[in-house]
């Protein structure tokens, strides 16, 4: 009997699922007459509105700037929880669990790479409304950076506090600038600030700032995950 209500119940679900499924109408235009469909709206006001030459950080930062603000949000609460469940063990004893014999070529290789892959991240991130790129991406190449550096050289220390303070501080940054959008009676994360001129570096309004915030919150936090792992240690023998 109950593998029978079961069935039905699938079933019921099923038919309405498909139902919906179908009548969604794929391919067929989805806008009210004389009103342009959302797609047309974010092209057009891309440019038009915000001189910016890339559509999908306008979308991501601007239009839909308050999920982006969710998806920062899960990524600083998966890394808190990481740092928590790792911090007591990281700290029982002094020498890193992860241990690489790295060359003098590597070691002197990576000194001199380093700080070009950290200026490539922050270009990237900088320059997101113009160009391919933007928080998320610029963040991750500095990530890789400082876990260069972690390969390379055993003694290779990341200052806790000092991410911690990036993160916060590109945190509310990101939140500040987002409050800021209800000045003269706007939303929050309201492009307030003058858009400037097309292609120029200092155009987008708050997008700049915004993915600026963006990429030192992801590197801090990515760096953070990065070196609490390679410190991460088993159980001390007694």
């Amino acid at each position: 009997m109950k593998k029978f209500i079961v069935i039905i119940l699938l079933a019921v679900l099923g038919g309405y699922t498909a139902n919906i499924f179908f009548d969604i109408g794929f391919g067929e235009p989805h806008f009210v007459q004389g009103v342009k469909p959302v797609k047309d709206i974010y092209l057009s006001e891309t440019v038009s509105n915000l001189n910016v030459s890339n559509t999908v950080t306008a979308i991501v930062v601007n239009f839909r700037g308050f999920d982006t603000l969710g998806e920062v949000t899960v990524l600083f609460l998966a890394v808190t929880a990481l740092g928590s469940i790792l911090y007591k063990r990281r700290h029982q004893v002094g020498k890193r669990s992860v241990m690489f014999s790295a060359s003098s070529i590597v070691t002197s290789g990576s000194k001199l790479i380093f700080p070009a892959i950290v200026l490539l991240g922050a270009y990237v991130f900088i320059h997101g409304h113009l160009s391919p790129g933007g928080g998320f991406q610029g963040g991750v190449i500095i990530a890789t950076g400082f876990l260069l550096m972690l390969l390379a050289y055993e003694n290779f220390s990341i200052g806790h506090n000092a991410l911690s303070i990036i993160e916060s501080l590109a945190g509310i940054t990101f939140a500040g600038v987002g409050l800021m959008g209800f000045i003269g009676g706007g939303t929050f994360l309201e492009n307030f600030l003058p858009t400037g001129i097309l292609n120029n570096l200092f155009s987008g309004g708050v997008i700049p700032i915004i993915y600026i915030a963006v990429g030192f919150k992801v590197a801090a936090e990515l760096t953070g995950v990065i070196y609490t792992v390679l410190h991460e240690k088993g159980e001390v023998n007694e």
